[in-house]
């Protein structure tokens, strides 16, 4: 059965029983160096000590930075149908920078020149081995999983929507400060954990509205199909994080198929300026005050990622 492990200042690493948590007796400092250091979490988990309560902790992302981080762009049908996409959709990815990690808690900040601020929740696999590159590459099968990923976070992809579409530019548009919420859990699996990946339910709210809910069964390119096109370029190591993209739901949807048709006929200036006019009516958008809610489970809770719950506040305000 997984393991959680919350993270909190000054170095402290945790595992999660029940509402309280009991301290990792180790030296690591990063994340890589917990997942090496397991026998330290599992005598943790093991121990009989009475604990401290969870909600007494002020928890941090549980993948530490400076990390690769790394993305799989359209991975999930809804949200391929949702974006206009039709036939085969080819693998793609995109970097985003660690200095964007936020802990799970924390203030998402929209920065003053963005107006449409999006939502995407993921799955984050987090890597216990090295993903080597060589002229071959990686072949990693379903059955390889637990010798290269250690274990799971939920993670939400924050997009600054009009820089990802006008610019084409998805590292600006997903890279600024607090836009890749990470935790509260690192969920170290065990090998037979994996089995049940496809049964993981992610789910996301605004307010209290439900805006995503769908299955891993909804995924295009699974997580062992994943590491192996990146193996052909993208070197990963013990402590980088993968978000493997997000279901239907966020904010933004492509037009209607004969707005699509008519917006291809005018010149480009013309044709993002009407597009953001008509998502402009979108409420769905991210504004201050708003609060994202997001979760990661199987339906038995064998494997549970914990609450996310991050509110939304722009830059010119006091994110406090």
């Amino acid at each position: 059965m997984s393991t959680n492990v919350l993270r909190t200042g000054g170095g402290g690493w945790w595992v999660v029983r029940g509402d309280r948590a009991v301290p990792v007796d180790t030296k690591a400092v990063t994340t890589a160096e917990l997942i090496a250091d397991r026998a330290a979490v599992r005598e943790a988990a093991l121990s009989g000590e009475p604990g401290t309560p969870v909600a007494d902790l002020v928890v941090l992302s549980p993948v530490t930075t400076p990390c690769r981080v790394v993305a799989q762009m359209v991975n999930y049908r809804s949200h391929a149908r949702e974006s206009g996409f039709t036939g085969d959709i080819p693998p793609a990815f995109f970097r985003k920078a660690s200095g964007s990690v936020s802990g799970p808690h924390d203030t998402v900040v929209r920065p003053t020149h963005v107006r449409f601020l999006d939502y995407e929740i993921e799955l984050g696999l987090v890597m216990g081995a090295s993903l080597p590159v060589g002229t071959v590459g990686t072949v990693v099968e379903e059955r390889d999983l637990p010798s290269y990923v250690a274990g799971l976070v939920v993670t939400n992809d924050v997009s600054a929507r009009e820089i990802q579409l006008t610019r084409t530019q998805f590292y600006e548009s997903k890279s600024y400060p607090t836009f890749t919420p990470a935790g509260p859990y690192l969920a170290l699996l065990e090998p037979e954990d994996f089995d049940r990946l496809l049964d993981l339910r992610l789910r996301l709210s605004v307010n209290g509205e439900p805006r995503q809910d769908r299955t891993l069964a909804d995924m295009i390119v699974r997580p062992a199909q994943a590491l192996t096109l990146l193996a052909r370029f993208q070197t990963l190591d013990a402590g980088d994080l993968l978000l493997t993209g997000t279901p239907g739901g966020t904010a933004l949807k492509a037009p209607p198929k004969p707005v699509e048709k008519i917006g291809a006929l005018l010149p480009p200036a013309l044709r993002w300026k009407a597009f953001f006019k008509s998502q402009a009516k979108n409420p769905h958008y991210l504004h201050a005050g708003d609060v994202i809610t997001a979760t990661i489970a199987t339906p038995d809770g064998r494997i549970d990622l914990g609450e996310q719950r991050t509110p939304v506040t722009d830059a010119n305000q006091n994110p406090g």
